[in-house]
């Protein structure tokens, strides 16, 4: 049987002049036969979805450790409302809404157990061996770690895909040839461009870009609902920010008397909604500026085109510092990060020691003969696939004292 697939609509949706094109892409590392049925951002989205890793981030945590409630956001649920937000910023600036979607629910693969802590931890650990980053972590993920095809390891994804996995935040090269991230491009980042280019130096796609701003837009909002939750945030910390506190001005004015639980409801989807308006207002007018024509346009352009306006990022400033200083650096949150980066920092020296310890790993039998710098990058590998489940349960087999993380 044979299909049209643009008068199916496979993926064939009205897209703008400089959206990604589907029929257009630069292709897999590895090359493969069209699908009939599915465009190859499809196809890219389909196979992100049934992966191990984005399985395992339904038990990682993203602020709070799971333990301490089921209603707190996990790696997994605010990766869905990502793809959500970044879905819906697609749609309205006419982009590949499968690309968009794809690139939101790969980003945060390479997140170790426990959070940002997790990566600090294991980044301390391997500084000898060129640290660890989340972001690389990813792309080592779908293009070596994966092992589920019978023709290449990885998912071969798109290049467009890759490119918004690891571009996303932006360039990671200057023009100057300076790193834009940190102190340097990380390794594994680098090694994988030498035999699949994906251009550092340049802006990725819309698609990615929304992706990118539709992450700040999630954790923004349901951080403070978590912190909410949590009581670690009170509805009169909120009032340091003039934007959370005119949403608030507005909830109270409509609805006086409202439950605190349905006024926090309130206050959020009203955040969500002015920071996607704001988002899709900046975008409409640099596109307007900037007159792109391509997606290749875009990529080449002076400034990243789907992004919050100055007003706008001002505000994000205010959340993410009210954030910082009210949650993520809460004596009690900092009391269990201290005691979850001690459990994968014994694990990484217990396996170190004896990579025997590593059941399941697939190179289990030959990481003890490689060089110290190879092993090292296996345990990372090891350690950063866990769950939070999974470490603690594994340092509480191995150990005679694991810390409490409650």
């Amino acid at each position: 049987m044979t299909f049209d697939r643009h008068a199916l609509g496979f993926g064939a949706g009205q897209r703008a002049i400089y959206a990604s094109d589907p029929w257009a892409t630069r292709g897999r590392l590895h090359p493969e036969a069209e699908s009939p049925t599915r465009s190859d951002f499809q196809r890219d989205r389909d196979r992100i979805v049934h992966t191990t890793a984005f399985r395992r981030l339904k038990h990682k945590t993203q602020v709070f450790i799971a333990a301490d409630g089921d209603h707190y956001r996990t790696r997994l649920t605010h990766t869905i409302e990502v793809a959500q937000i970044a879905r819906a910023l697609a749609r309205a600036l006419k982009l590949d809404e499968d690309l968009a979607e794809g690139v939101a629910l790969v980003h945060d693969f390479g997140h170790t157990p426990f959070g940002h802590t997790g990566e600090d931890a294991l980044h301390e650990v391997l500084k000898p061996f060129g640290g660890f980053d989340h972001n690389a972590q990813s792309l080592r993920i779908v293009t070596k770690l994966e092992r589920r095809y019978a023709e290449f390891d990885g998912l071969n994804l798109t290049w467009e895909s890759l490119e918004g996995l690891v571009k996303h935040n932006g360039p990671l090269i200057g023009p100057t040839g300076e790193c834009t991230h940190g102190d340097e491009v990380p390794r594994p980042i680098l090694d994988y461009c030498a035999t699949h280019d994906l251009e550092l130096g340049s802006f990725a796609s819309m698609e990615a870009q929304v992706a990118a701003i539709a992450d700040d837009i999630a954790y923004n909002t349901h951080d403070i609902d978590d912190g909410l939750r949590s009581g670690y945030l009170t509805f009169e910390m909120l009032e340091e920010v003039p934007f959370l506190a005119r949403l608030m001005h507005d909830v109270r004015a409509r609805y006086p008397g409202l439950e605190a639980s349905r006024f926090t409801h309130e206050i959020m989807r009203r955040q969500i909604t002015a920071m996607v308006e704001d988002v899709i207002g900046y975008a409409q007018q640099a596109i307007r500026e900037e007159r792109p024509e391509s997606a290749e346009d875009v990529r080449r352009a002076r400034r990243c085109l789907a992004t919050f306006s100055a007003e706008m990022a001002v505000t994000d400033k205010q959340i993410k510092k009210l954030l910082f200083s009210r949650i993520y650096r809460h004596p009690e949150v900092m009391r269990v990060r201290a005691n979850a980066a001690s459990i994968l920092t014994d694990l990484y020296h217990a396996y170190m020691d004896d990579p025997q310890l590593m059941q399941g790993h697939y190179w289990v039998d030959r990481i003890a003969t490689m060089p110290e710098s190879a092993r090292a990058r296996h345990v990372g590998d090891y350690l950063a696939g866990m769950t939070d489940n999974y470490a603690v349960n594994t340092h509480r087999r191995l150990f005679d004292h694991t810390p409490d993380l409650r």
